[in-house]
């Protein structure tokens, strides 16, 4: 496909406006930051905070709809590997970022990782289920795909908060205990990656109902066995090239601005949270659901579509590259800096991360998913707000 061609399918009208507003947005907040810094009166408080979350819903649809392309071009898991990573990645950038600028941050990859483990485990994955098991009654997921991202998350949620609590020093790793922990959490996600693209990758496929074996749906009405060698991937990159490179590039410049406002709307909620006699925590939380809010709307359509596996990739997909990412990015940020960095969470969040757990094990185990399974979801993360108020 010719250059130009390439530009007016990518480069859409509609993707140009939402581009402009976003990064213009963003360039706003950077001139403008000097007169947000004084004290603003409430209407001005809320008015600059409502503006900041359209231009960001207006963003995260333009995520989205290059997500859903790519996706379609390259079937899963690649399609929502482009997206999940996109996200993840600079969300551990920011944090990071946090941490190496002024002040102390010793609990921000914590409340931060935590946050989006509960957000992604139930609120996501409980609106996902409630309204995909609505509208259709036989949702099956891929067990072994599912069961692989649950044997890495009891893993990796141990290492990240439990573990600390227990060996660590008021719940931080020592230097000679996080060394070898950035190592193996580092090996174990690159042997996932390494798997979940190559040899498993039929594992992280839709299945089609009511066959004897495991049926692997693609795009275009076709089937093929999970053992056939043809790959998608191999066929997209051929054809297609020119318009992934594109669309892979718009989405990553859709997601920059909306975690880049974000960042900059943390300390404009801090203060309005304030004035509302809400708790600071709330702030975190509601960072975490704009951040992820793409990857949010991506998997509510997947569910209406009756993409059940879909929805696991991109839900669980996320959580184990937020931890297999971060807590290597600011470990080594925290040795090679000094500061401390606490991991080690409290009871009340560690029950309600091993409810969740154990939930989404029940949830995915069964034959099919249903809009129960959902409600039981949304249920713990009520209850995760309900401390957030404690």
């Amino acid at each position: 496909m010719p250059t130009t061609s390439v530009l007016k399918t990518v480069l859409t009208p509609t993707a140009i406006a939402k581009l402009v507003l976003a990064w213009g947005s963003v360039v706003a907040l950077v001139l403008g930051g000097k007169a947000l810094e004084g004290d603003l009166s409430t209407p001005v408080l809320f008015t600059v905070l409502g503006l900041i979350v359209a231009v960001i819903l207006a963003a995260a649809s333009g995520v989205v709809t290059e997500a859903e392309h790519l996706a379609e071009k390259l079937g899963d898991p690649y399609g929502t590997l482009v997206l999940t990573l996109s996200i993840v990645l600079i969300e551990v950038i920011l944090i990071s970022a946090v941490m190496l600028g002024p002040g102390e941050h010793a609990t921000i990859a914590r409340d931060s990782v935590m946050a989006v483990s509960m957000i992604i485990l139930n609120l996501v994955v409980g609106v996902s289920l409630l309204v995909g098991g609505l509208k259709h009654s036989n949702l099956r997921p891929n067990k072994t795909g599912v069961s692989a991202y649950l044997s890495l998350l009891v893993v990796l949620v141990t290492v990240a908060f439990a573990l600390p609590a227990l060996i660590g020093t008021a719940g931080s790793y020592t230097s000679a205990q996080a060394i070898p922990i950035v190592a193996l959490t580092v090996v174990l996600y690159a042997f996932f990656l390494a798997r979940q693209m190559g040899a498993q990758r039929a594992d992280f496929q839709e299945v089609a109902t009511g066959d004897a074996e495991v049926t692997v749906v693609r795009g275009g009405g076709g089937s093929a066995t999970a053992a056939e060698p043809t790959s998608r991937l191999a066929d997209a990159l051929a054809h297609h090239r020119p318009e992934l490179i594109g669309r892979s590039l718009l989405l990553v410049a859709m997601v920059v601005p909306i975690v880049l406002l974000s960042h900059d709307m943390a300390s404009l909620l801090d203060d309005g949270l304030d004035r509302l006699g809400a708790p600071v925590a709330l702030s975190g939380i509601l960072i975490a659901m704009i951040v992820f809010l793409p990857e949010t709307i991506t998997a509510i359509r997947a569910a209406l579509a009756g993409e059940i596996q879909r929805v696991s990739n991109l839900c669980h997909g996320a959580l184990v590259s937020t931890v297999g990412l971060t807590i290597p990015a600011v470990l080594t940020i925290g040795l090679l800096t000094g500061q401390t960095v606490t991991l080690g969470e409290g009871p009340t969040n560690l029950v309600l991360l091993a409810v969740s757990l154990l939930l989404t094990m029940t949830t995915f185990t069964g034959r099919r998913v249903t809009a129960m399974h959902g409600a039981a979801h949304l249920f713990v993360f009520v209850l995760y707000g309900l401390t957030v108020f404690q």
